[in-house]
């Protein structure tokens, strides 16, 4: 049953389906697993500059155009399979976006070989568990925090791109490291 409208966080309250669903079943719930780390990873990444909503709706051809967000067979493409996917209007074919596919899966898989997975490197920079905000209101939800700060720039130094700050807490946000649903949100797991 869906919960009504009014008592969601502000951002997903007259949303499509597809953004309804996306923020009462998967943003903000802590994940560990390193397919949909690096899946939100790629996503949050092509979202600079634009939409989520432009993204979400997209997510499926990025999936298919993508072999399945599968960070080894991606960190293996050639210019064939860039130019491939520049060409392919079911995805955002931004040059720098594309480009940074393969550096971000190689290095993706990088932290995995370091820490053993993804999940236990993003996860280890709050010993565990999500940050839990208490917000009452849109406004108050910062975009960025000392937080995203600290990861962008270890990203960064590990050779991954489009990882700004403001990015990452989007990315923080969506794979449930913090906990941004509003008080009195019915999706708020914490």
């Amino acid at each position: 049953m869906t919960e009504p409208d009014e008592r969601r966080c502000g951002w997903a309250r007259g949303a499509s389906e597809l953004m309804t669903a996306y923020h009462d079943q998967e943003w903000g719930r802590p994940s560990r697993d390193d397919a949909h780390l690096f899946e939100m990873l790629v996503l949050e990444g092509a979202q600079a500059g634009l939409s989520w909503a432009t993204v979400l709706n997209k997510r499926e051809n990025y999936r298919q155009a993508l072999d399945g967000f599968n960070h080894e067979r991606i960190a293996d493409y050639g210019q064939d399979e860039l130019d491939a996917l520049l060409r392919n209007p079911g995805i955002i074919r931004n040059r720098l976006k594309v480009a940074s596919l393969v550096r971000n899966a190689r290095a993706f898989g990088e932290v995995r070989e370091e820490y053993g997975s993804f999940a236990d490197y993003l996860w280890g920079w709050t010993g565990g568990e999500p940050v839990v905000n208490r917000f009452t209101e849109q406004a108050e939800v910062p975009v960025s925090t000392s937080l995203s700060d600290r990861i962008s720039k270890d990203l960064k130094k590990r050779g991954f791109s489009f990882v700004g700050t403001t990015i990452v807490y989007s990315y923080l946000q969506a794979v449930g490291v913090v906990d941004d649903h509003l008080i009195g949100c019915p999706a708020k797991p914490s």
